[in-house]
């Protein structure tokens, strides 16, 4: 078996002509090229034209010219002539294929990103650490200014951006046209939504799913509900009513001095399928929404409390630099007119 192995690697061709034997070593179909012994007819005698195979020993080639079979790797491998240059330069694959359509383009093949070290990470850190320790701890009072202004100001960018995630998009709803209600109704609703115990909290979340909920929850047994908003800020309340009203279409009867609103659900109330309207945010989203815009709120007021220090500062600065002036110029008149006495009094 061990004698039949290269028989099995070697396949006998037809001998080619000289030229068409140098034309093909140069580039086989299988993409592997032959080293050229010797060019043109060969004497009889002398060494064979092509170099035999590693592993395939002389006896095997029998003077002859035999073609080593490799395996034909099938791919979309293209052979391509370059002749710029005066020279033939031959290529296997895309590469070429890809520079020349780069060129055509006239646009620089694409610079690869090249990723920074962890070292260089830390390094880079630590040197804004640094800058900043300096502007912190820096004599001039100016400089401690403007670094807290701009790192606030960065700050409330970064809040803005933020809060735009949780705002939810309204979607298109039917007018909802409310009930005409007499006096004498509203009066009695008002006093029935006072004395009943029922009521739904606002809290520093706001209006979220969860509100509209509990109310249509106490609209099964009860025609008002007391709506109690606590922390409010002022004015708030009324915000509170509109939103309300458009979500749960309920009907505001009246507005408490203590931010208390009572709702009544409407003669034709029916219940809805979906009781948390879709356009709400969820418990959890709410809560960070209100912390988002707290935060917001104090970095606010703290920028103008840096904006209103740096302006009197830099009036401070003004006023010394005027004093400094007026008092260079007084003592050099003064000193102008002790020069004229003291030369009177010589004369």
């Amino acid at each position: 078996m061990a004698s039949l192995a290269p028989r099995l690697l070697l396949r006998r061709r037809p001998l080619l002509s000289a030229a068409a034997a140098a034309a093909t070593a140069l580039v086989h179909p299988s993409g592997s090229c032959m080293r050229l012994r010797g060019a043109g007819s060969r004497p009889p005698g002398a060494s064979p034209l092509f170099e035999p195979p590693r592993g395939v020993s002389e006896r095997w080639m029998d003077g002859r010219r035999w073609w080593f079979r490799q395996p034909v790797r099938h791919g979309s491998t293209a052979v391509t002539l370059d002749t710029d240059g005066g020279f033939a330069r031959f290529s296997v694959g895309g590469d070429a294929g890809t520079k020349q359509r780069d060129g055509r383009k006239g646009q620089p093949p694409a610079k690869a990103t090249k990723k920074m070290s962890r070292k260089a990470k830390v390094n880079q850190l630590k040197w804004y650490r640094l800058k900043a320790k300096k502007k912190m701890k820096s004599p001039n009072p100016e400089v401690r200014i403007r670094y807290k202004l701009e790192k606030a100001k960065r700050k409330e960018e970064w809040l803005i951006e933020k809060l735009r995630k949780y705002e939810v998009p309204r979607s298109p709803e039917p007018v909802h046209d409310p009930e005409i209600l007499t006096e004498e109704e509203k009066f009695y609703l008002k006093r029935t939504g006072e004395k009943k115990k029922n009521y739904v909290p606002v809290g520093r979340r706001g209006v979220f799913g969860g509100v509209v909920l509990n109310m249509h929850l106490h609209w099964k047994k009860h025609e008002t509900v007391k709506v109690i908003c606590k922390p409010c800020r002022p004015g708030q309340v009324f915000e509170y009513a509109e939103e309300l009203t458009r979500l749960s279409k309920g009907t505001v009867i009246d507005i408490k001095p203590n931010n208390t609103i009572i709702f009544y659900r409407g003669k034709n109330y029916v219940q809805p399928k979906v009781m948390s309207p879709p356009d709400t945010l969820s418990k959890q989203k709410a809560l960070e929404k209100y912390r988002y815009e707290q935060s917001l709120e104090h970095t606010s007021q703290f920028i103008e409390k840096l904006e209103k220090e740096l302006e009197d500062y830099q009036k401070h600065v003004a006023l010394f630099k005027n004093r400094g002036e007026t008092f260079e110029k007084i003592s050099s008149e003064e000193t102008n007119v002790d020069d004229l006495t003291t030369s009177s009094d010589t004369e």
